[in-house]
């Protein structure tokens, strides 16, 4: 790291300041005399730069260390961006109201009916989207994709227990819900959507207990399942029917948003058809996860408000009338100032 020397630009001449000054001076040439920066000598500009810089060898000397200070030639300003920059006064002057577009035209060939369509399908176009913008537009066309499905099945779906809203239902799939109102003892039906027919469609029937649902259900798809499941977690024994939505995290964006579109009308459903065969009836709330890993006795009983101990954690579990509810509570004010 080199250190201060003292020397400093030398007061007596002239030159600097009239270099400055000065358009027409290309090179300075600076040289140590006296322990003091001074001119030394100066080429005038003759040629553009590129051109000028062959004369520097005519002042510059073997093995003598100097410092050349260099004009560059001023950036010229053409009359393409005169007229660009003056284009702003010329439309503010006339009322920018009057013109509903610009075009900008570098050749006599960008001034055809041609030309002017590829203007117009150019400002139609779509306009470049972040990864982030692309993921939520994908979010948002799955959400309409789903409500349009929705909407076609309130208005053509209907089954002998009455006017359904949302997916059709397999036969086995009914026949396999129904059996577990039915039938005692503990069994997992697991359900999916076929969005080619837009039906809910049997995936599997199991017998097994609360400690084998963290297995059972896929881990990278979302599902719907029915759970029988019979408990002592009450004062006295019962049989609860459980509603299970399962969505992981790494399931396809689509696939997440039709699941959650239709899964309330899938609950609904499957109430009104456990309560037409009598027997074990569907629980009032549902039990949402993203990991079925989690699926346990202690999840299952905080999320159906059976363990009064449970906390809430990350645990979801929710009825039709509280889902209502929350979609009309009124947002609070703002604070008071004092």
């Amino acid at each position: 790291m080199s250190a201060p020397t003292g020397i400093a630009v030398s007061h007596d001449s002239s030159a600097f300041s009239d270099v400055v000054e000065s358009k027409d001076t290309r090179f300075l040439k600076i040289s140590i005399r006296n322990e003091s920066l001074v001119p030394d000598e100066s080429v005038p500009a003759s040629g553009t730069f590129d051109q000028d810089l062959d004369k520097l060898a005519d002042i510059l000397e073997d093995n003598v260390p100097a410092y050349i200070l260099v004009r560059l030639d001023d950036p010229p300003q053409s009359d393409k961006m005169l007229y660009a920059a003056t284009r702003n006064t010329l439309t503010k002057s006339l009322g920018s109201a009057h013109f509903t577009d610009n075009l900008f035209a570098t050749s006599k060939a960008d001034l055809s009916a041609e030309a002017y369509a590829r203007h117009k399908r150019h400002l139609a176009a779509p306009k470049p989207m972040s990864a982030r913008e692309k993921e939520m537009e994908e979010v948002k066309a799955a959400e309409r994709e789903a409500g349009g499905r929705l909407l076609d099945g309130s208005q053509a779906r209907k089954n002998h227990i009455g006017t359904r809203v949302g997916l059709g239902w397999a036969e086995d799939v009914e026949n396999a819900v129904k059996e577990l109102g039915s039938e005692d003892g503990s069994r997992l039906v697991i359900t999916a959507i076929d969005p080619a027919s837009e039906t809910l469609v049997l995936s599997s029937v199991a017998e097994i207990g609360v400690e084998g649902l963290a297995t059972a259900l896929p881990a990278d798809e979302p599902s719907y399942a029915f759970f029988a499941w019979p408990h002592n977690i009450t004062s006295s024994p019962r049989r609860d029917i459980v509603f299970i939505y399962s969505c992981p995290s790494s399931s396809p964006v689509k696939h997440r948003m039709l699941y959650s579109s239709a899964c309330l009308s899938v609950f609904r459903f499957a109430q009104e058809l456990l309560a037409s065969v009598g027997g074990s009836a569907l629980a009032s709330r549902r039990i949402e996860t993203s990991d079925p890993k989690e699926l346990n006795e202690s999840f299952l009983s905080s999320g159906l408000g059976l363990s009064s101990s449970a906390t809430a954690g990350n645990v979801t579990g929710s009825s039709a009338e509280d889902t209502e509810k929350k979609a009309f509570a009124r947002p609070k004010g703002p604070a008071r100032r004092h």
